[in-house]
């Protein structure tokens, strides 16, 4: 048996603080009805039965056996305690009772562990363990089992402690039920959100693709009912279905066209389960065929359709349909999470790729073909004259050089972000000092960041507007010196970037076009966006957050300058 289970705490506070306090009580009472303190040696060997529970609570098995340990205890000393109570005045065993609350504290352990079956069993072995401890304990010449107070105490106690297992046990399922049936929406949010963030951050992702829902659930079908081919269909607009996944021998070429007089267009829009005695394939197979479709439903919004068929006649009566849709009803939320998930991804990367076709079009593409035109010079000359082909070869090189550098700033680019630890200051530093490195401009920073962070999505528009400034300064402003300030205080924050060069008014066309993008992704969070020219030259990029704080303390701003 294992000596730890994930599913038990490392620490119990509730059961050694009811140990503790149970002890006392017992200890008190059962000196109160003695008047013996030698008797509290049972209270004594109480506590060191239920050392093992409360050192090891993790440990199934030693928990298990000290628990039992108690209970055993506990029998014997409500018996002889109860023996020595008669002494004092105390009489018909009733003197019990002093000892008898403890047999509360293993009975409780074992409910808050959800152990009820152990419950149970600690209580038949406390009624095994009074009743024979009873029989071999005199009292007036008899036996203690003959006392009717001493039996009636018992069963009070052992009935109390049931009535309490089996009302945590109620309690437990119930609050099961509820959680399965009506699961509480922050809890379901969070869940769900730590699932999407977990997928987001490896993207490509098994659990919310599409395609992945669709085999998982085409393989559960087959395990309820004959399959010999099916598929899952989606909308795809204009009326039209895709196929995201299917199974079977032979690919089959489904009927995806919802306005044709079809079982599948029947059931789309009837938004239940239609059996047919017909394939669904637009090439019609010969013979008997059973043919089961299943509309996904989320809501009321039908996401897609499950069909599949068995080459034999009625393989699908109202049981086998039953057992089906009992999967795909689940099934039908998962895929419209993975559905709308990979919609949301592509609106999310749609703007990066075009930014990307735009770079390699303008720039890589270009300098590529002028790379061409000078290998075709070189040639037409090579047998002419040596020095001026040596001379276009050594300008071939130099432009490959630099478009290997471009490629390299932009992959830097597509990679840079914002560290958790870092912060938004230090990642817009280190993209100034890299691209100001490679383009020869004297970088000069002055970051001046808080300990307070933005939220993320925040951080990163604001990156990406930064990177946008630098990048432009770096290719269309012709500058020496690239100025970057950084005043993070959120919620005010305020990016600036300037350069010397030839100003706004000479930049290239697609130069204005970055500028339009860094404005929508300044409107995206809410901020604004400045451009205006720079004294004497040069122009000056700033994104402003909220508004200036008013400093209750001056906080230290970190200035340096590097340059080649």
């Amino acid at each position: 048996m294992p000596a730890s289970t994930s599913g038990q705490p490392q620490t119990q506070p509730l059961a050694v603080a009811a140990r503790a306090v149970l002890l006392a009580l017992v200890a008190a009472l059962t000196l109160f009805a003695t008047r013996d303190a030698a008797q509290l040696w049972w209270i004594a060997l109480l506590g060191v039965a239920g050392l093992p529970a409360v050192l090891a609570p993790q440990h199934r098995l030693l928990t298990s056996i000290s628990r039992f340990a108690e209970v055993v205890v506990l029998g014997l000393a409500a018996s002889q305690v109860a023996a020595d109570t008669h002494l004092t005045g105390v009489t018909g065993g009733v003197g019990a009772s002093a000892v008898l609350p403890y047999l509360a504290v293993p009975v409780t352990v074992t409910a808050l562990s959800r152990r009820f079956r152990e419950g149970a069993a600690l209580l038949v072995v406390a009624a095994a363990t009074l009743v024979a401890s009873a029989a071999f304990t005199q009292v007036d010449g008899g036996a203690q089992l003959g006392q009717v107070g001493y039996l009636a105490v018992c069963a009070q106690w052992l009935i109390l402690a049931g009535l309490g297992l089996y009302t945590a046990g109620t309690l437990q399922r119930v609050m099961r039920v509820r959680g399965e049936g009506k699961p509480q929406p922050y809890a379901e949010a969070t869940r769900l959100l730590t699932q999407l963030r977990t997928v987001a951050r490896q993207l490509p992702g098994a659990t919310l693709d599409p395609g992945g829902i669709s085999e998982h659930l085409l393989e559960e079908l087959r395990v309820v009912a004959k399959t010999d081919r099916g598929a899952v269909l989606s909308a795809s607009g204009g009326g039209r279905l895709v196929v995201l996944a299917q199974i079977g021998a032979d690919r089959v070429d489904w009927e995806t066209t919802l306005d044709a007089d079809s079982a599948i267009a029947d059931a789309w829009a009837s938004q239940q389960p239609t059996v047919s005695s017909r394939s669904q394939g637009r090439s019609r197979r010969s013979g008997e065929v059973s043919a089961l479709i299943v509309p996904l439903v989320a809501g009321v919004r039908t996401v897609g359709l499950v069909v599949i068929e068995a080459d034999t006649a009625a393989a699908y009566p109202p049981p086998v349909v039953s057992r089906v849709t009992a999967l795909t009803g689940p099934a039908a939320l998962r895929l419209e999470a993975a559905l709308l998930f990979d919609e949301v991804r592509s609106l999310a990367t749609n703007e990066e790729r075009q930014r990307l076709a735009r770079e390699i079009h303008d720039g890589v593409a270009q300098e590529l073909v002028m790379v061409g035109y000078g290998i075709d010079n070189a040639l037409a000359t090579v047998h002419e004259d040596a020095e001026e082909t040596a001379d276009s070869l050594r300008t071939l090189r130099q432009e490959v050089t630099r478009v290997i550098t471009e490629l390299r700033l932009s992959l830097f680019e597509l990679r840079s972000e914002v560290d958790r630890h870092g912060g938004l200051a230090a990642a817009i530093a280190e993209y100034a000092r890299t691209v100001g490195a490679s383009g020869g401009l004297r970088v000069h920073l002055s970051l001046d960041e808080s300990t307070a962070r933005l939220p993320a999505a925040t951080e990163a528009e604001l990156l990406r507007i930064a990177q946008e400034a630098v990048t432009n300064a770096r290719k269309h402003a012709g500058a020496s010196n690239l100025w970057v300030t950084c005043e993070v205080d959120p919620p005010y924050t305020r990016i600036e970037v300037s350069d010397d060069g030839h100003g706004i008014g000479d930049q290239r066309p697609d130069g204005h076009y970055g500028l339009a993008i860094m404005a929508e992704r300044a409107e995206r969070i809410r901020g604004r966006l400045e451009i205006r020219p720079r004294q004497p030259s040069g122009t000056t990029v700033a994104v402003v957050l909220g508004s200036s704080p008013r400093r209750d303390k001056v906080r230290g701003s970190a200035a340096a300058a590097e340059g080649e």
